[in-house]
This record gives C-alpha cells, structure tokens and sequence, in this order.
C-alpha cells in the first residue's frame, strides 16, 4: 500500500496496491501489520457499511471520549467526496479539512483519526460507503458540527438544493457554536 499524507499531520490517504489481470483485479483492503508499519498502532473493532443516493450527505459526525472513533473509509460502488474536518481545539489546522474524492475505481482509502469530525457527500447515483472504527458506536456520545458552517469552505461538489440529509444532520452547531470539542493537547489514542 502507498500512503499519501495530507495537509493536516495525521489524515492520511491510502493506496492500495492493485493487481489487475485478464480476471478483474484484487488487492488487500487492509493489512494490519502495513497499517501499523506506515500510518499507526490501531485495533480497529468495527466495520459499517451504508448505502445512498445521490445529493445524500452524512456528517459531520464524531463521537466524544470515551468513545472516541478513528475510521478507515472506502468505497464500494459509486464516489463520494469525503471529508475530514480537525475539530481539535489549539490545533495548528483547526477549522480546516482535507477532502477526498473516493470511488470504485480509484480504490483510494482515507484514515480519520479521533479528534475530527468526518462526513461524505453522494456524487454517483449510488454508492456502497464502508468503515472501519477504532471504538464501538454509542449514541449517547455522538457529537456533530454543521454540514454547511460557512467558516468550513466545504465544497461538497452538489448543489445545496440537491442536498439530502437526515433530520439530525438539518440541526447540527456551527463549529464556533459548538458546546464539546476535542482538545488539541490530549492524547486521543
């Protein structure tokens, strides 16, 4: 696999390493030890899997401690713009995101590690979107900033009239009106 860093220290998109023939092609999703070897020690101990429309878009969720998520995200069918945006407070890039255009046939993966706030936008007719998290789900600690915060400058690539959320993504905080944000000095991991 080929990791690629981005601008903010600690997203990081992956490359597979595609093995193509007369047959189609495979490649390792994941590997543990490269994992660990090239991005960092993580035990991931959930995998999700969603499926959408166009002009769906989720986010931007995270969980707060203790149930604090990273995610591996890929896609299966289809192309999503992802985004993660760094909600760590006393961060060098707080506020500021990195998005990545993955689909079915790039194969791209992108890490998010705790501390951000991670969503997606539905740019193909369909899509199959899979993650991998570092903790369990718990509602109790879910934790949400407003998809379209003007501060963000997201370009989510849909129209906003074209925009398809769920009733508690139509009523998230603005990242500056937020009551909980991760603090950039502790150690999330």
């Amino acid at each position: 696999m080929k990791v690629i860093k981005t601008e903010i220290e600690g997203v990081t998109i992956i490359e597979p390493r595609l093995f193509n023939d007369e047959r189609g092609y495979f490649f390792e999703s994941f590997s543990q030890r490269d994992f660990e070897n090239q991005v960092r020690n993580i035990r991931f101990v959930q995998d999700n899997e969603s499926k959408s429309s166009y002009g769906v878009l989720r986010g931007l969720h995270f969980q707060k401690p203790p149930f604090t998520q990273s995610k591996l995200v890929r896609v299966i069918k289809g192309a999503v713009l992802d985004v993660a945006v760094d909600i760590r407070k006393g961060s060098p890039t707080f506020g500021q995101h990195v998005a990545v255009e993955l689909t079915e046939e790039n194969h791209l993966q992108l890490f998010v590690p705790r501390g951000f706030a991670h969503g997606f936008s539905v740019l193909s007719e369909e899509v199959i979107f899979q993650y991998k998290c570092d903790n369990f789900y718990a509602p109790q600690s879910e934790g949400a900033i407003a998809w379209n915060d003007p501060d963000l400058h997201i370009d989510w690539r849909i129209p906003a009239d074209k925009v398809i959320l769920s009733e508690k993504d139509k009523h998230h905080p603005l990242l500056k009106d937020a009551e909980w944000l991760f603090d950039y000095t502790e150690n999330l991991y």
